[in-house]
């Protein structure tokens, strides 16, 4: 895969706001997550979805037929080999992210947490001095918070944006969360 440089090879909207708790749901599932991750890079069909994670064409088309049945991912085009119609599936759109879901009367379940999947497939990276991270604390008010995120959320945007080329995918998270338990100074005496 070397020098080949690609987005997807179909239309998709930038963002879809997840609301139906099916959806969300479909997505909370680390298999189904890494179907989309490679349906980011290009259309596939089930055969070469399974042979990319190495499990069953069975199993890899259960869980397609999951995304399919939440309207996560679609059918971008077809193509005849012999006497079968080949499907070759598409995300929906570029970036999901969970919405509220309260207006209907419903809870929507937890997503998977992304910190800990980043924890856990960046380990291999942090032990071979090749995991570039920062974290940082910031004793500020929730609306501020709440200002900060657009930013954070074009950053997520342009990583996910960029050709796919090369032969090494990198992880990329980011996050905003209320910590209930860090240290704080007292007043200043000043």
């Amino acid at each position: 895969m070397t020098g080949k440089s690609s987005t997807p090879d179909y239309e998709l909207v930038d963002t879809m706001e997840l609301t139906d708790p099916v959806q969300v749901q479909a997505i909370g599932h680390q298999l189904r997550t890494t179907i989309l991750g490679l349906l980011h890079e290009r259309a596939a069909t089930v055969t070469e979805l399974a042979s990319a994670v190495d499990r069953p064409t069975s199993t890899i088309a259960y869980h397609v037929n999951v995304l399919f049945d939440a309207g996560l991912v679609r059918v971008v085009r077809t193509r005849r080999v012999r006497a079968i119609e080949e499907r070759y599936f598409g995300r929906i759109a570029r970036m999901f992210y969970v919405g509220v879901g309260e207006s209907r009367g419903e809870v929507l379940p937890l997503d998977f947490n992304d910190f800990e999947v980043a924890a856990q497939e960046s380990e291999g990276a942090y032990q071979a001095h090749r995991l570039w991270s920062f974290i940082r604390h910031a004793r500020i008010p929730p609306e501020r918070a709440a200002e900060f995120w657009p930013q954070a959320l074009a950053l997520v945007q342009e990583f996910d944006r960029l050709p796919r080329s090369g032969d090494t995918a990198y992880g990329f998270v980011v996050g905003i969360y209320p910590i209930a338990d860090y240290p704080l100074l007292p007043d200043s005496e000043e």
